[in-house]
């Protein structure tokens, strides 16, 4: 097996981010459309994970959430197109969002489920994606939602649905207490 490598040049990418629990207190004392708008007007730190892969919020209303995502070489995966992570991870942040959208203050969700149909492969050459999330079920305690990530031509690379779990304030643990716990028992 050789060891050489052919035509490497190195590369790099820097990733700054805000302290996660600003945002996740915020949460907990706004209706979820008043927090998502929040984060889209700069006002709340957007998420980490924004932040690391590079998508932006470009479009909140009740029920609705786009995203988009310029795809690049620091996404691909070990055969040279873009890790299917990252499709995934906009289609969950988006339905997960467009559930966030409708819940009240003090409200929480997380995803209980994600199925993916990966369409197309994605490339640094695709050109800026759009993800669109929505909501097709709001009950008081699991949420339904799908997703499509398009080109600007409106051609579809990837499509999802997803059911969430929705908890009440009286639910929602103390999200800085249960970092440090896990940390500690590691």
């Amino acid at each position: 097996m050789s060891t050489e490598v052919i035509n490497a040049r190195e590369r790099s990418f820097h990733v700054k981010w805000d302290d996660p629990m600003i945002g996740a207190k915020a949460a907990r004392t706004m209706d979820g459309l008043t927090y998502l708008r929040r984060i889209l007007g700069g006002s709340i730190p957007r998420a980490p994970i924004a932040n690391l892969i590079n998508f932006q919020v470009v479009e909140i209303e009740k029920g609705r959430v786009v995203f988009e995502i310029t795809p690049a070489e620091y996404h691909y995966n070990p055969i040279g197109m873009v890790h299917g992570g990252i499709a995934c991870t906009l289609l969950d942040s988006a339905i997960g969002c467009a559930v966030h959208s409708l819940l009240p203050a003090g409200a929480a969700y997380t995803s209980l489920e994600l199925k993916v149909n990966f369409i197309r492969p994605i490339t640094a050459h695709t050109g800026r994606l759009r993800c669109e999330g929505k909501v097709i079920h709001a009950g008081s305690r699991i949420a339904t939602g799908e997703g499509k990530m398009t080109d600007s031509k409106g051609i579809l690379y990837a499509h999802a649905v997803s059911t969430c779990l929705v908890m009440e304030q009286t639910q929602n643990v103390d999200l800085q207490q249960t970092a440090i716990s896990s940390s500690l028992r590691t």
